[in-house]
């Protein structure tokens, strides 16, 4: 994996967390998993988009929580199970 690619990743991940903290209280979250990176991702259904699924292709590998510290407790939880690799 190239370092151009890892640092575009990031940013993407880092963009979204954010989008996600300002999101609304109601919208719930739930959990990513991107198929080549294996990297876990929240994401809230408050946004009216989905990923886009290129270069890669993800998979929804959580149920909804109802708030952004359910989600993240979750991502680190299956991050320790081996399921996630960030």
């Amino acid at each position: 994996m190239s370092p151009r690619f890892t640092a575009i990743c990031l940013a993407t991940v880092t963009a979204v967390a954010m989008l996600v903290v300002a999101s609304p209280a109601q919208a719930g979250y739930y959990i990513l998993r991107w198929d080549n990176t294996g990297i876990c991702q929240v994401w809230s259904e408050a946004l009216t988009f989905r990923p886009i699924q290129w270069p890669s292709r993800y998979q929804v590998i959580s149920r909804s929580v109802p708030t952004f510290n359910d989600a993240v407790t979750l991502q680190v939880k299956l991050r320790r199970q081996g399921r996630c690799t960030l």
